[in-house]
């Protein structure tokens, strides 16, 4: 019986998430079409849905606490009409609120705190501990307000509990420097699993060129807290041209 659709359209089952949304049907539980029953490698978090698989490669990125503002994130759900908790994986509205948030990260706004080199060595220090032994890293980024990074992941080790051991163990060290408390990091994360050789190009090739779209230097390799380790191995392992969605 052949696995079923990580990422399943929209259309295919959005007339029974409508109905689901509004109780009125299977008595107000989830719809059975939709990708978390179907796949229990869905999650969702917030309102972001999640995909977890061993052997996928992912392209992850989460940010700080300020580099979004809560009332600016309350905006623009109202806006594309997030009125489900769970919006689909597959639709437009998810799509454009990566985008809004990307365009904002990127501009600068909050403290920006990992533009100070000791705290960007800290996460770069997390990013890296476990490389080759919990998850495979291909590529990463330190922005001044968000992180990227493109991971291989291995069996026994989520990539909900990867990101939440990078972003506990950064935050603690980074506030015991500071003197502060609390939330450092935003509460939920961007995942998005890669789908063909060229997907992943198109990734690495988004994260090296992060800093240089966001005007931080001149070429990718002018910056201090990124690398491309590399991915020929992954790249032979994945399909040449499988189609894929917008974004990385």
């Amino acid at each position: 019986m052949p696995s079923p659709d990580p990422n399943p359209s929209a259309d295919a089952w959005k007339p029974r998430f409508q109905a689901w949304r509004d109780g009125r049907a299977e008595g107000g539980r989830m719809p059975s079409t939709h990708p978390a029953i179907r796949n229990p490698a869905w999650s969702f978090r917030g309102y972001l849905p999640h995909f977890d698989q061993p052997g996928r490669v992912q392209s992850l990125s989460f940010r700080l606490g300020d580099a979004v503002p809560a009332d600016v994130l309350a905006k623009w759900k109202s806006e594309l009409g997030f009125l489900e908790k769970h919006a689909p994986p597959s639709d437009a509205k998810q799509t454009e609120l990566r985008r809004r948030i990307t365009v904002y990260e990127d501009a600068g706004h909050g403290e920006c705190l990992l533009r100070e080199p000791w705290a960007a060595q800290i996460v770069r220090d997390s990013l890296l501990h476990f490389d080759g032994e919990r998850y495979k890293m291909l590529a990463w980024c330190i922005m001044p307000n968000h992180v990227h990074a493109l991971i291989e992941t291995v069996d026994g080790h989520a990539v909900k509990e990867v990101v939440g051991r990078w972003k506990s163990f950064t935050a603690r060290f980074i506030h015991a420097r500071l003197g502060r408390s609390g939330a450092l990091w935003m509460e939920d994360f961007f995942d998005r699993f890669i789908r063909s050789a060229r997907h992943l190009e198109v990734a690495s090739r988004y994260i090296a060129e992060n800093p240089v779209k966001a005007g931080l230097c001149q070429k990718p390799e002018d910056w201090m807290f990124g690398g491309n380790p590399g991915n020929a191995g992954v790249h032979a392992r994945l399909d040449p041209e499988q189609p894929h969605t917008a974004g990385v």
